[in-house]
């Protein structure tokens, strides 16, 4: 029996460790790419040499969760301000509830409308959100993760924290940058995604 429970035990951890392992990879691959598309982007703040004064923080599985969604019905277009002065048209899509660090939270997915007839973008889902981290280790507007509307699937979704990526107000002024509702204020701290960007902040 105690060899029994060893072995389990030790297969486990080995398959938890490897587990972490390729999660860690994974969140390397995505955050190269995500690197990448600023040299592409003709729109980018950034250029190659900016790329240095990006920072993360150290990818955890445990931020990411799974959600229950809520198709919400009856909703009107409005205008999300931003930081820029001026708004853009979102819907109020979905919300969503999951369970971090034992705190039970809820956040709304929205739909840009400008983007509803983009065939590129048309399935876009847009989740902007603030925490207890914005102004300290993060970025003070707050941050954004994309999702599509093929990520929910039996009314589940999949929120990886660890993608959690800057507006491009956080590195030059001039862009039009949605601000976070304050339904998507987050009492915690997501200690996951990206940091304070540390270069100098371009002035257009």
């Amino acid at each position: 029996m105690r060899i029994k429970i060893s072995f389990l035990v030790v297969f486990s951890f080995i398959s938890f460790t490897v587990f972490a392992q390729n999660y860690k990879e994974q969140i390397a691959k995505h955050r190269e790419a995500y690197k990448a598309d600023f040299i592409k982007e003709t729109r980018s703040p950034l250029k190659e040499a900016d790329l240095k004064d990006l920072h993360f923080f150290d990818a955890d599985s445990a931020y990411k969760i799974t959600a229950t969604v809520e198709i919400l019905k009856n909703e009107k277009i409005f205008n999300m301000p931003t930081y820029d002065g001026t708004s853009k048209e979102f819907i109020r899509y979905a919300q969503i509830t999951f369970t971090l660090k034992g705190k039970k939270l809820k956040m709304i997915l929205y739909r840009n409308i400008s983007l509803l007839t983009n065939p590129t973008y048309k399935d876009l889902l847009f989740l902007p959100f603030t925490d207890e981290t914005n102004s300290k280790i993060t970025y003070g507007g707050g941050r954004y993760i994309d999702l599509s509307l093929n990520d929910i699937k039996d009314n589940r979704v999949e929120i990886d924290f660890n993608k959690a990526y800057n507006p491009y107000c956080a590195y030059s002024d001039g862009y039009r940058c949605p601000v976070p509702p304050e339904e998507n204020d987050l009492a915690i701290s997501i200690l996951a995604g990206e940091k304070n960007y540390t270069g100098t902040k371009k002035h257009q």
